[in-house]
């Protein structure tokens, strides 16, 4: 089977993992800016980290035959400093250039501070202001519901977002019918013990349809598989699911909604899907 990892964290994983990958059939991956495992001291830091996610990861991803994309913006668990953010954000426009990067992200709430609240609405206002694709983070646990909906209300105050073009990730079970119904693609994580497991993720495909919904590892350097994807693949073979239906939560809707971002060139010889 082909299939895309919609999100997925390469610069924390090994040759190794591409490796294994691409044997599982991955044909395509895009890699959300996010918290390394430590704030970093200075806007230099992020400058070096963008210049990783533009100009060397798609030339490690290429050496397996995987196509490679990017997202960039100041994740919200840095995002508590608002002055310090706004540096970030001031850098930002400059790597929106770069060929393989098809949105900001991933942007959103860690504690749902409203420090994090001001400068996840700047970064909306800088995703309408270029255009651009937005990729969701949404809370933990028993912030998640509450800071999901504080994170589309203030998309909805930002009249130059349209609810198609964002993407809201690790959704499970409480959140997803609300971020459906309220027009945004929800995104379903494969986590080996928080988010969801291949189990969860095919009863809520089972319960709401497979419509506006990816399927992703969020694999980085904790408690994480960059197979996720391929496993969800078998969980929904084995219930009896058509192969059809797997291609499409598993490969095809990816496609669908990057390819939204001009910039996204995977499958375009098919011509299935309208650019922007």
């Amino acid at each position: 089977m082909k299939y895309v990892d919609p999100h997925i964290h390469m610069v924390s994983r090994t040759t190794d993992d591409y490796m294994r990958m691409a044997l599982a059939g991955c044909v395509c991956i895009t890699e959300p800016a996010f918290w390394n495992g430590f704030d970093r001291g200075g806007v230099e830091g992020f400058g070096d980290y963008f210049l990783q996610l533009t100009q060397y990861e798609p030339k490690r991803a290429a050496k397996y035959g995987i196509e490679y994309y990017s997202w960039i913006c100041i994740n919200p668990k840095e995002a508590d400093d608002p002055a310090f953010a706004r540096e970030v954000i001031a850098i930002i426009p400059e790597f929106l250039q770069a060929q393989c990067v098809v949105g900001i992200g991933e942007i959103g709430l860690n504690k749902n501070t409203k420090n994090e609240l001001v400068i996840l609405e700047e970064q909306i206002a800088l995703a309408a202001e270029y255009n651009q694709l937005i990729l969701v983070h949404t809370p933990h646990l028993e912030d998640k519901l509450k800071g999901t909906r504080l994170i589309m209300d203030a998309i909805e105050a930002n009249s130059g977002i349209d609810p198609d073009k964002v993407l809201i990730d690790h959704a499970e079970e409480h959140t997803v019918s609300e971020i459906l119904d309220r027009g945004y693609w929800a995104g379903l994580t494969i986590y080996p013990n928080t988010k969801c497991t291949p189990q969860r993720a095919t009863d809520i495909i089972e319960m709401y349809g497979p419509d506006r919904i990816w399927i992703n590892s969020a694999a980085d350097w904790g408690d994480s598989d960059p197979l996720a994807v391929p496993k969800l693949h078998f969980e929904m073979q084995q219930r009896g699911h058509s192969a059809k239906l797997i291609e499409k939560v598993t490969y095809r809707n990816s496609v669908e909604f990057l390819s939204q971002s001009e910039k996204f060139l995977h499958g375009i010889e098919q011509n299935d899907y309208v650019k922007i």
